[in-house]
């Protein structure tokens, strides 16, 4: 189910950096069982980001409409159509 508690995560969560050899990532404070990368920060530590963030962790229903018709397009991107179609996505509320 696609739901927008990543960007949840994102505001709701402590992060700090993950002290070890591999590669730079972040972990959840509190249990150390999540992690997110430096281009998952970069979406609340830029002020542009941040805003599109905050409004999909409010509104999932907001979330899905963007993701479903922009996901659409990426996949009937050079589909040739004989007639007016498109992908529709619907939750599972619909």
């Amino acid at each position: 189910m696609l739901t927008n508690d990543y960007y949840k995560l994102l505001l709701e969560e402590k992060w700090a950096w993950k002290k070890w050899s591999g590669p730079k990532q972040f972990e959840d404070v509190s249990t150390k069982s999540l992690m997110m990368l430096p281009t998952d920060m970069a979406l609340i530590k830029d002020k542009e980001f941040r805003k599109h963030v905050e409004r999909y962790a409010k509104d999932n229903d907001l979330f899905f409409k963007d993701f479903a018709d922009v996901f659409g397009r990426l996949l009937e991107l050079g589909v040739p159509f004989e007639k007016e179609e498109k992908f529709v996505f619907k939750s599972t509320t619909d």
